[in-house]
């Protein structure tokens, strides 16, 4: 898949040759209704973010991206459509054991049934207020930079989502 971004956390020294990190893969589903995008709004960090999650261990990057986007969304009849691009960072890692997570994001165009049916969320994501919605991806852009430009609970992902809407808007509207 083609790589669109590569960032590291200016936290962080040269973490390709810091061996005290770890690898995790995410899928990310973008589902298009004309300029409306299906996002997750997170209430605890003020951002809209593409539905999608963290693959789990032997699970194929395609299945996992099908599971998460009905556990997030509520979403049926899911099809992925096409690869858009894989999404690469480096950022640090707050909890014990490592200094570091190399995350890859893969991205595809997805297509849904009509409705979206019940969510299974997570406690964490429950907790943080995370919900999905429609809403025109221009609005969605101009939230998340308002919300780095201005907001100091800010998550570390919200640069990476609203890179991503920047380049969905660019190749795909």
């Amino acid at each position: 898949m083609r790589l669109l971004k590569s960032t590291i956390h200016p936290d962080l020294d040269n973490p390709q040759t810091n061996a005290n990190g770890f690898h995790r893969q995410a899928a990310r589903g973008i589902i298009l209704r004309g300029e409306e995008v299906l996002m997750l709004y997170t209430e605890r960090y003020h951002d809209y973010s593409i539905p999608g999650g963290g693959v789990d261990e032997g699970e194929d990057i395609r299945q996992g991206l099908i599971r998460e986007l009905a556990e997030e969304t509520g979403a049926h009849t899911i099809e992925i459509v096409s690869e858009f691009g894989r999404y690469e960072e480096y950022r640090p890692w707050y909890k014990a054991g490592f200094d570091f997570v190399h995350m890859e994001s893969f991205c595809f165009i997805c297509s849904i049934g009509e409705t979206l049916g019940d969510t299974k969320l997570e406690a964490h994501e429950i907790q943080n207020g995370m919900y999905p919605v429609w809403i025109n991806i221009h609005d969605a852009i101009a939230h998340n930079e308002h919300t780095m430009a201005h907001s100091d609970k800010k998550g570390m992902s919200i640069e990476r989502e609203t890179f991503l809407l920047k380049r969905i808007v660019t190749e795909l509207l």
